[in-house]
C-alpha cells in the first residue's frame, strides 16, 4: 500500500506543472471573459437604448435582461474545460509511453520496483482519477465565484435571474455533462470517465506486451469494450422489447461498465505482470 501511495504522488507529481499551467488558464480565461462579457453585454444595452431611445423598462421588455447562461456558453469559459479535458486525454497516453521512449528507459525501473506490477498500473489510473477530480473540484469552486462576480457588473435592473450553481449546470449541456448536477448523472458521466481511463490503459498494454500486433489488439479490445456497453441501447430500442423503467435501464448500464472495468483490470494485470517487453 504504501508503495501504490508513493507511485501515485509520483506520477501525480510528473504532471503537476502542466496541472498548475490548465488551472490558471481556466481562472484567467473564466474571470477575463466574465469581465469582458458582462460589461460588453452593459455597453451594447445601453447603446441600444441610446439608438432606439428606450427606458430601461422599454429595452428589457423587449429584449429581456442577462444571466449567466451568457457567460457559460462562451469559448472563454468552454474553452479552457476542453484544453483540460484534451491534455488530461494526452496524458492518458503519455503516463505511459514517455516511461519507454524518454532519454533513459524508465519502464525498466519502474517494473523492477520490488512490489506487484499491478500497482504501477493503478497508480497511473488513480494518478489520472485523482487529476480529474482535481479540476472538477476547481471548476465547483470557480462557478459560485464567477457567479457572484457577473452579478456584481451587471446593474441589478439588468439582472434576469440569480442562478446558483445547480440552475447554471442545468442550463447548460456541455457544462450538465461535465459536472453533471443530480449524483446519478454524476456516477454515469465519471463512471464511463474511470471506464474509458481503465479501457485505454489495457489497450495500451496490448501494445506494449504485442508491438505491431498488439496495435490491433488494443484497437479491437477498446471497440469490443465500447459495443459492448452500448449495446443495451440497441436492444431497449428494439420495439419487440418490453419497455425498462430509468432505474433498470441505469442498473444495466451500471452492472455492463463493473463488468468491463474488472475485465479490463484482469487483463491488464496479466499483461504487465506476463507480457509487457522492457
Amino acid at each position: 500500500m504504501k508503495s501504490y501511495v508513493k507511485l501515485v504522488n509520483f506520477e501525480v507529481n510528473r504532471f503537476i506543472k502542466i496541472y498548475a499551467s490548465l488551472l490558471i488558464i481556466t481562472l484567467l480565461s473564466q474571470c477575463i471573459g466574465v469581465i469582458v462579457i458582462s460589461t460588453g453585454l452593459m455597453k451594447r444595452a445601453h447603446e441600444v437604448m441610446f439608438e432606439q431611445n428606450l427606458s430601461e423598462k422599454a429595452y428589457l421588455h423587449q429584449f429581456g435582461g442577462f444571466d449567466f447562461t451568457h457567460i457559460s456558453s462562451t469559448l472563454w469559459f468552454i474553452g479552457p474545460i476542453a484544453l483540460c479535458i484534451a491534455a488530461l486525454i494526452f496524458y492518458s497516453f503519455l503516463i505511459w509511453y514517455r516511461d519507454w521512449f524518454g532519454k533513459n528507459t524508465f519502464a525498466y525501473r519502474l517494473l523492477m520496483l520490488p512490489t506487484a506490477r499491478i500497482s504501477l498500473y493503478f497508480s497511473k489510473a488513480t494518478a489520472i482519477l485523482v487529476l480529474i477530480f482535481g479540476l472538477l473540484a476547481f471548476q465547483m469552486i470557480l462557478l459560485p465565484l464567477e457567479n457572484a462576480l457577473f452579478e456584481s457588473l451587471i446593474q441589478e435592473n439588468f439582472l434576469q435571474t440569480s442562478m446558483d450553481v445547480s440552475s447554471i449546470l442545468q442550463s447548460n449541456g456541455i457544462l450538465g455533462i461535465i459536472i453533471p448536477p443530480y449524483f446519478s448523472d454524476l456516477l454515469i458521466s465519471y463512471g464511463i470517465g474511470i471506464m474509458f481511463v481503465f479501457v485505454l490503459f489495457t489497450s495500451i498494454l496490448f501494445e506494449r506486451s504485442f508491438r505491431l500486433k498488439g496495435i490491433v489488439l488494443g484497437i479491437l479490445y477498446f471497440i469490443a469494450a465500447v459495443l459492448l456497453y452500448l449495446s443495451p441501447l440497441f436492444i431497449i430500442g428494439n420495439e419487440t422489447m418490453p419497455v425498462l423503467y430509468p432505474e433498470e435501464i441505469f442498473a444495466i448500464f451500471l452492472v455492463l461498465g463493473i463488468f468491463i472495468i474488472g475485465v479490463s483490470i484482469i487483463i491488464g494485470n496479466w499483461l504487465i505482470s506476463k507480457r509487457v517487453l522492457v
